[in-house]
């Protein structure tokens, strides 16, 4: 049987990237150098890769390639917190107030939903 072991994301700053993602989903981070961190704690780990010159997906637009979903208790709650953590709410959303899309400090979307 074959298992995800890690989601890798391209970025600028895999330490600033990896501390953002460890405060909002309540992991740690297991590693961080200059080209390399990652976030232990949850079902798969998330790693973060330096790419020289990243600039970041965007939304909306065609050049996301994969995004996480986090699920939360409160939405509202949430938002403020991983706002406070420093990701944005960008001005289009989805979904008629089902779920929330942010992006992360590097521009990543992301999708919050209660539940």
């Amino acid at each position: 049987m074959t298992n995800i072991s890690s989601i890798i994301f391209d970025c600028a700053d895999p330490a600033a990237l990896a501390a953002f993602y460890a405060a909002a989903i309540g992991g740690q981070v297991t590693h961080s150098d200059a080209d390399f961190a990652a976030v232990g704690g949850g079902p798969v780990e998330l790693g973060f890769q330096r790419v020289d010159g990243y600039q970041g997906p965007g939304w909306p637009g065609a050049a996301k390639h994969a995004h996480l979903d986090l699920r939360v208790d409160d939405l509202d709650t949430a938002r403020k917190e991983l706002v406070g953590l420093g990701a944005a709410v960008p001005d289009w959303q989805p979904g008629d107030g089902a779920w929330l899309v942010l992006t992360d400090p590097e521009g990543h979307p992301f999708c919050v939903s209660a539940g």
